[in-house]
């Protein structure tokens, strides 16, 4: 979670909610950089199900939530690709 204190959003989810553009935004999103912020800037009430909706149809882990920004992660298949090092 502290790995994505200086990082900006890199996803806003809008008016469209959750298209399957936005879908294809985040994954290129967690492709290039394994942790990503996505603000909610619509959708505030429906975070839960919107959030579990993305976990699922893109395989990520929520790290956290803040106010209206969603920290995710999702480790790259390919090693050599890999930002992050875990244990």
């Amino acid at each position: 979670k502290a790995l994505a204190h200086s990082l900006d959003p890199a996803v806003r989810i809008g008016q469209r909610g959750l298209a399957r553009a936005v879908i294809d935004e985040i994954d290129q999103a967690l492709e290039a950089h394994e942790l990503i912020k996505i603000r909610f800037q619509d959708f505030k009430d429906e975070k839960s199900p919107l959030i579990s909706e993305i976990e699922k149809e893109l395989d990520a882990t929520t790290v956290g939530t803040v106010g209206h920004i969603l920290i995710l992660y999702r480790q790259n298949a390919d090693q050599e690709k890999r930002k992050i090092k875990l244990d």
